[in-house]
């Protein structure tokens, strides 16, 4: 039983919410529990109880005629409860208990209680309204009965877009007033004072009884005067409110203008079913658009990213040789800076444009549409085709750089290598053609030919040591012819000249020895001790010239085993130093006998010794010059084992990091295939836990971007392999976009998926139960299935697939639709819209075709002008823009064909 009797009976009535009965839902609730604080303070007004009176009156008549009644006074007619009984038969269509007839104040509390338990049965809470308070004539319990009544009878049950109540009704009036100048509903009080609103909902519904373009909004009692008679004549709506009691109110009722209102919206509920009709089409009409956006968006990301694929690999395939070093170096240094800043955005790009033409054909999918075909030339396949010959153009580029790098720097080591020994060569060879043309031989002394003839025997033999440098001068020159090298014409001419040179001076020699030996009888004596040094000093003196050929000659490695193998070399040579010091001072030694042996017999010597032009001062500044090259030669071996030593720990240090980012690469791409097949919880969980690991991949990203800058370190100190690891930048590059990628396509997955559950309406708990199902069936965790796993799958789900003509009739079925080309293997995404079809409705051809038919009033054509009243002006033109000419025999003129628009958007197939 409903308690009547609530201790607190001060200025308030009004309902709460509560209660299962009929209509007693959550829209019920959510409005009343607005009404808890609602203007009780202001029900004192008189102005805003007259309204209420008059208001609530003529609404009860309303009803209280159908049964060939009626009251005058609200607070008083009711009191004995019969005609109470009597209103909420009428307005409930349900028979109430048979009132009492007696007179007795007990009899008329019995039947107002009768009433007020049909109203509490309903799901209405009564607080502080008992049957006491309007048997004694209560007047503001009385209207907050009636109230009450009003809203469980009259505006509960409004609902508009998931909306109800107040919220529905206020909606429903800003939705049909909307295309009204000066009219802007935002309340149920202010917004109606001028009348416009009213004659707005009259003149959208029966346009023919308003003239509204005639209504002035500074005239606000006329306006509310035509539209209460248009609305009691026409639309047999009672007048429940006087004009000047609107217009007189600052702030009118509420209630009395909500009542007023829903009489309206009751009056007009036949137009309903077109405005339903016209709702399904906007939203059609806006999945359309939407998805042609989608197209036009890929369509432009495709154009771009193919146009710089075209414009890219040219410059890629372009292996023009530069002539230096420097040059080279440039283009490498372009080609990373083509990797750092102009790449990355474009990876970025080309899987936004996946992941965009995914969900364009799921969205197409779900809403029945046909597939998304892009352009010829601008296909997935076509950018994966056009990326795949760009990343190819890319490789054989860097190699190709890298290998012309080296070529040149082998250039210009032989170059260099080249001129150094040229030089010293022609050094040696200056004056050697004018001593062998002199014929100093005809006037010289018997002694003097047969030192002219020692001088020309170590000359000789000097020549012959120098046969070696001609040919190593030669070879290194054809090797720069063999490596293209650029200043090759000046090095073959200068190793022409050389070679000629050398070839004359042969033919020199032999004529003096010739002309030498024809006069070697003449020769009595030698001072063999000049002999002796001499043929000594020759050879002492072709080593140490060649000792600082070594010293001087220029090295390049590539290893500390290289380094550390020159540095060997060099402290052996070191090692024979002490045993050339005593050759020297021998030879030094066999000079100065000489001179003792002169000085004590009284010789006169002619001077420097005529069998060698080595002198002692010659031996001892060449011996000089070698000893200041060893420790020059020390230091550049250090410096070069210091260097290379630099670059092996840029090895290891690289080779450390690699050795770090390429098993997490590995790692996660691991997580990220068990994480897609394991998925727990929500789709919203499910995503939200994605982007996180999304993230935190994303922050993962610094410790690529330091191996980056280890690379180019190593790069720049051109070194070209690492033993220290099997990653490669490239290899770790290419991972990253991989992981990258598949983390994203992970995410859009889900987010297909989220979309298909909220297309399709299908609930969390069925979209757990549908990738179980799969997961458990899929053993390799593939992502797919193949027809034997399915049709377990289908059958674990409720579905008779089993081995008999029938059951594999309906399998056939089925594998035809989630494998239409018949690739043998079903995939999630499949699977979901085969079970969203199976068990959720979504508008089709026939849905759209039948709702354009409603709103064309059941003809098979419908004009602009139809259009334009019941759809929203965007939409309405968008319709029209897409319709063709209605061409049958009932046209009228105007008519446009929606059937072919439906066409158009579903496909023939579908029709």
């Amino acid at each position: 039983m409903v308690d009547y009797h609530a201790a607190n009976q001060a200025y308030q009535y009004g309902p709460s919410s509560g209660g299962n009965g009929t209509g007693g839902g959550g829209g019920m609730g959510d409005y009343m529990a607005q009404e808890d604080d609602w203007d009780r303070d202001l029900l004192l007004d008189p102005a805003w109880e007259k309204q209420q009176r008059k208001t609530f009156t003529a609404w009860c008549n309303s009803h209280l005629r159908k049964a060939g009644t009626q009251i005058e006074n609200i607070d008083e007619d009711f009191r004995d409860g019969l005609k109470l009984m009597l209103l909420l038969e009428v307005i409930s269509g349900e028979r109430l208990p048979k009132p009492e007839r007696g007179k007795m104040r007990v009899h008329k509390i019995n039947n107002v209680n009768k009433a007020l338990d049909f109203i509490a049965s309903k799901g209405v809470k009564l607080v502080s309204i008992g049957a006491e308070e309007i048997v004694d004539g209560n007047a503001k319990m009385t209207l907050g009965m009636i109230w009450t009544i009003i809203l469980r009878f009259a505006i509960q049950d409004i609902s508009v877009e998931e909306t109800s109540a107040k919220e529905g009704l206020l909606l429903w009036c800003q939705r049909k007033t909307a295309p009204y100048k000066n009219v802007n509903v935002q309340n149920f009080h202010i917004s109606w004072k001028d009348g416009l609103a009213f004659n707005a909902l009259i003149h959208r519904h029966r346009p023919e009884l308003i003239e509204y373009d005639k209504l002035r909004k500074d005239d606000p009692v006329t306006n509310l005067n035509n539209a209460f008679e248009v609305a009691e004549k026409y639309l047999d709506i009672p007048k429940m409110l006087d004009a000047e009691d609107i217009v007189g109110t600052l702030r009118p009722d509420e209630k009395a203008i909500m009542t007023y209102v829903s009489c309206f919206y009751h009056a007009f509920s036949g137009a309903q079913k077109a405005e339903t009709a016209a709702n399904r089409i906007c939203k059609v009409l806006a999945v359309n658009q939407e998805n042609e956006h989608l197209m036009e968006d890929y369509e432009r990301l495709a154009s771009d990213l193919l146009e710089w694929i075209r414009r890219t690999i040219p410059w890629l395939e372009d292996r023009v040789p530069q002539k230096t070093i420097q040059e080279m170096q440039q283009k490498l240094e372009d080609f990373r800076d083509y990797r750092r800043v102009h790449k990355p955005p474009k990876v970025q790009e080309k899987c936004q444009l996946e992941i965009n033409f995914n969900t364009l054909q799921t969205k197409l999918r779900l809403s029945n549409r046909p597939a998304f075909m892009p352009s010829e030339g601008r296909m997935v396949s076509d950018i994966n085709n056009g990326w795949q010959h760009l990343e190819q153009a890319e490789k054989g580029y860097e190699e190709w750089l890298l290998n012309e790098i080296r070529r040149l720097e082998r250039l210009d080591h032989l170059a260099e290598k080249f001129r150094q020994k040229a030089s010293i060569h022609e050094a040696w060879t200056d004056g050697k053609e004018a001593m062998l043309k002199h014929r100093d031989y005809e006037t010289a002394t018997l002694s003097d030919i047969k030192a002219l003839i020692r001088k020309h025997e170590a000359f000789e033999s000097d020549l012959a040591a120098h046969q070696d440098r001609v040919e190593q001068i030669a070879a290194i020159a054809q090797e720069l012819n063999e490596l293209d090298y650029y200043d090759s014409h000046n090095v073959n001419t200068r190793c022409q000249k050389i070679c000629d040179q050398w070839d004359n001076l042969g033919s020199l020699t032999h004529s003096r020895r010739e002309a030498l030996e024809k006069t070697e009888k003449q020769l009595e004596t030698i001072d063999q001790l000049h002999l002796e040094y001499a043929k000594r000093a020759a050879p002492f003196n072709n080593w140490m010239e060649s000792a600082m050929e070594d010293l001087q000659d220029m090295f390049i490695v590539h290893t500390i085993e290289e380094i550390e193998g020159l540095i060997s070399a060099h402290d052996q040579f070191k090692s024979t130093l002490p045993d050339a010091d005593r050759e020297r001072e021998a030879i030094l030694a066999i000079h100065k006998e000489a001179q003792r042996i002169a000085e004590s017999n009284h010789i006169k010597l002619s001077g420097s010794n005529p069998y060698t032009s080595v002198t002692p001062q010659i031996i001892n500044s060449k011996w000089e010059k070698v000893q200041q090259l060893v420790p020059k030669r020390d230091h550049a071996l250090l410096e070069e084992q210091s260097k290379q030593q630099s670059n092996e720990h840029l090895r290891r240090q690289f080779a450390s990091q690699a050795n770090m980012v390429g098993p997490w690469i590995q790692t996660k791409m691991e997580e990220i295939g068990r994480i897609s097949i394991e998925m727990n919880g929500t789709l919203e969980d499910q995503l939200s836990h994605l982007k996180q690991y999304e993230r935190s991949i994303v922050d993962y990203k610094p410790n690529l971007d330091l191996l980056e800058q280890q690379h180019q370190l190593i790069q720049e100190a051109l070194i070209f392999d690492n033993k220290h690891t099997n990653y490669t930048m490239e290899h770790l590059r290419v991972g990253w976009e991989q992981l990258l990628t598949t983390i994203a396509r992970t995410i859009n997955e889900v987010e297909n998926q989220i979309l298909t559950r909220d297309a399709k309406g299908i609930s969390q708990e069925q979209m757990q139960e549908f990738r179980a199902s799969f997961n458990h069936f899929d053993k390799d965790h593939g992502g797919a299935l193949g027809p034997e796993e399915f049709k377990a799958c289908l059958i674990s789900l409720g579905y008779d697939v089993e081995n008999d003509r029938q059951g594999d009739a309906e399998f056939n079925r089925i594998m035809s639709v989630v494998d239409p080309n018949h690739s043998g293997l079903v995939t999630f995404q499949a699977f979901i819209d085969f079970m969203s079809r199976e068990t959720t409705d979504t508008d089709t051809a026939d849905q759209v075709i039948a709702s354009f038919k409603v709103l064309a009033g059941d003809k098979n054509f419908i004009t602009a002008e139809e259009l334009r009243r019941e759809l929203p002006p965007d939409q309405a033109e968008y319709c029209i823009a897409r319709m063709a000419p209605y061409q049958g025999p009932d046209a009228a003129p105007g008519a446009l064909d929606y059937k072919s628009f439906s066409t158009a958007l579903y496909g023939e197939s579908d029709l």
